[in-house]
């Protein structure tokens, strides 16, 4: 499988989240997955943020400038939003948008 993402943008996230919390990567999705407590909790395809945001707040991210729906099977998978290189420009953008996902990764049991 071709694995492209933005290594910008991943170095970007290490940056932040390792100063955050304890993580993982793995290639999957045809991009880069960074796991916490082996949980999915954001991920790269090309140059896109994949959020994992969860149910509880999926509809207010969607509604959000720059962010569409995964939709990696045919249908949305609810709790996860792309979100378009325009909406993490900016530094506290992409910040915003990791504590979503790091605050849904630590509600999941550690796998």
């Amino acid at each position: 499988m071709n694995y492209s993402y933005d290594e910008d943008l991943a170095a970007r996230i290490r940056s932040y989240v390792e100063s955050k919390i304890s993580f993982s990567e793995k290639k999957m999705f045809g991009g880069l997955c960074f796991l916490v407590f082996g949980n999915m909790c954001c991920g790269i395809i090309k140059d896109a943020l994949m959020a994992r945001v969860g149910p509880d707040k999926y509809a207010d991210c969607l509604a959000r400038a720059n962010v569409k729906e995964m939709n990696f099977t045919g249908k949305p998978m609810t709790g996860m939003v792309y979100v378009e290189p325009k909406g993490i420009e900016e530094e506290k953008d992409l910040h915003a948008w990791l504590d979503i996902c790091i605050d849904f990764a630590n509600t999941l049991p550690p796998k």
